[in-house]
């Protein structure tokens, strides 16, 4: 991940921008900056990530009015650069695994997400099919001082299945520390089964689905290739109620 102090000292666009703070990510560089005082978040993708700027520039624009995600502000093509809103708020991750709330919270939370998946959904379906959100990774959503969820990062936004979303959020879920935990699979269960009364289509082959997600891991996380294994082969035989 390239420092965005370079950037920002070499890039005439960019020398009045008041740095703040850099976050997580696995390929890009993303931070939270000020401009002109206004606080924005500035992602500055890899040059071999052109294709993926492009791609989350079109569904920024396309779905900032209707679902909960960052609205766009600039898109500099030559510095490959997006400047976007800056959602204030915690990251869903951090909400989860946070222990001094209570199961009954953490639930009401995900009932919220739920809900912006089945929004985002509903919003990108064509006569052709779904557009998925690609990437469901539980940190790649906050939740508002509002109280409101916002999905973050469509970069690898495509055309799918909404199962894959919806376990892929759940297999992310699960394998965030503390991994496999009851109170996880009470939570994936509760989320899969507010997902699907809030649309019209079904979702099939859940377990599997899950399993599969959790196994694509492995490539990330080698060293969890074990553990990763063992709750992909049980889930796909007992399902999520299985724990």
């Amino acid at each position: 991940m390239r420092d965005i102090k370079e950037l920002i000292e070499n890039s005439e666009t960019y020398h009045t921008v008041l740095y703040q703070k850099v976050f997580e990510s696995k390929k890009n560089t993303v931070a939270y900056v000020l401009i002109e005082g206004k606080p924005r978040i500035l992602k500055w993708y890899v040059p071999g990530f052109i294709r993926n700027m492009e791609n989350e520039y079109r569904i920024l624009k396309k779905g900032s009015s209707h679902v909960h995600m960052p609205a766009v502000h600039t898109k500099d093509t030559e510095n490959h650069v997006l400047v976007m809103d800056y959602i204030p708020g915690r990251n869903l991750c951090d909400v989860i695994t946070d222990e001094q709330l209570s199961l009954k919270e953490k639930k009401k939370i995900l009932e919220l997400a739920a809900g912006w998946f089945s929004l985002f959904h509903t919003f990108f379906k064509t006569p052709e099919g779904f557009q998925i959100r690609g990437d469901p990774n539980v940190k790649n959503f906050i939740l508002s001082h509002r109280h409101v969820i916002y999905g973050v990062d469509f970069e690898e936004s495509r055309p799918g299945k909404p199962i894959e979303d919806i376990a892929g959020f759940c297999a992310s879920l699960l394998s965030t520390n503390p991994m496999f935990t009851k109170e996880k699979f009470e939570l994936c269960t509760d989320f899969i089964a507010a997902y699907s009364k809030s649309v019209k289509w079904t979702l099939e082959k859940v377990n599997e689905e899950v399993a599969y997600a959790l196994l694509e891991k492995i490539q990330w996380r080698p060293e969890q290739e074990e553990i990763l294994r063992k709750f992909a082969t049980k889930i796909r035989t007992d399902g999520l109620k299985g724990r």
